[in-house]
């Protein structure tokens, strides 16, 4: 067995990267979904910056996908497509209600946290580990802080 580097990743190593890729535009979207569904403007700069985050991720990832010869996705999945439909009439039949849409953005947030650690326990040693660790740890910071503002909101 030959030893991965990031430009010879294994196949799993680059499936796992395109559905971090994938997932990171999920969640770039919902948030900013989420941003323009909120009716609280503090709230809603925490889910844009977060959203640029997420791009960020998703771009640094495609590359390496691409670098090994293989297709980074270039759209969102159908299942957050339909959550943020979800998200978005939650909101509007709430009035925009913070909590409203603080429960369903911390509901992706716990998707992507997942996945992160997913493919970090399904791919120990990856050369992409250092990367994914580093992402991961701002992951569980965005997801952490969504979580918290949820929990604030609900004792409004």
């Amino acid at each position: 067995m030959a030893l991965e580097t990031k430009s010879t990743l294994t196949d799993e190593t680059v499936e796992k990267l395109q559905d971090l890729v994938r997932i990171n535009m999920d969640s770039h979207q919902g948030l900013l979904d989420a941003a323009d569904a909120i009716d609280d403007d503090a709230v809603a700069t925490v889910f844009r910056a977060t959203a640029t985050e997420r791009s960020l991720f998703a771009e640094e990832l495609k590359a390496y996908v691409e670098w090994n010869d293989e297709s980074a996705p270039q759209e969102q999945s159908f299942a957050a497509k339909v959550h943020q439909a979800w998200m978005n009439c939650r909101a509007k039949l709430n009035g925009g209600d913070p909590h409203v849409v603080l429960i369903e953005a911390e509901y992706g947030e716990d998707q992507i946290k997942e996945a992160y650690e997913d493919a970090l326990k399904d791919n120990p040693g990856s050369a992409m580990n250092e990367l994914l660790q580093s992402q991961y740890a701002v992951v569980k910071k965005g997801h952490d802080r969504i979580r918290d503002l949820r929990d604030a909101y609900s004792k409004k």
